[in-house]
């Protein structure tokens, strides 16, 4: 070898270096960036799913799709003895759209309801009603937020 070799394989080792360096930081911010948008797609289906389970009067199991501070506030037991005894029948969910900043996504939803007015006449009113929730990104996982 000669040395006047030695630069140019220096710069192409340090050009494969830097190349490569390039090739995992994209590859680092891709996956990074497809986790979390993943996690963005499951909002959709978690808050579906939280309303089925009040629809099947399962509100012990929907206390799991709480954000932990609000568990943290309130017992499993509290929580579905006050969604499961409402005097309103939820009958269907059906997801409308999201609007996602970060780590939070407003959701929006109709569900469709029904509810006795007056025992005596004893006929239910149905109807529906547009919801917003907001829904939190905390440690992996999409939760419910409760405004109140």
């Amino acid at each position: 070898m000669h040395t006047k070799d030695f630069p140019v394989i220096k710069s192409n080792r340090t050009n494969h270096l830097i190349a490569a360096a390039i090739v995992f930081l994209l590859l680092g911010a891709c996956s990074t960036t497809g986790t979390h948008k993943d996690a963005t797609a499951t909002i959709e289906q978690r808050a579906v799913e939280r309303w089925n389970l009040l629809i099947a009067h399962q509100a012990e199991k929907a206390y799991d799709y709480l954000s932990p501070g609000v568990r943290a506030t309130q017992s499993r037991e509290t929580y579905a003895a006050l969604m499961n005894h409402r005097p309103i029948q939820w009958k269907t969910v059906k997801f409308v759209n999201k609007q996602c900043e970060s780590d939070r996504c407003d959701v929006r939803l109709i569900v469709d309801y029904s509810v006795t007015l007056n025992r005596a006449m004893g006929q239910p009113v149905s109807s529906f009603a547009p919801l917003k929730e907001t829904w939190v990104h905390v440690k992996g996982e999409w939760f419910f937020l409760p405004s109140q």
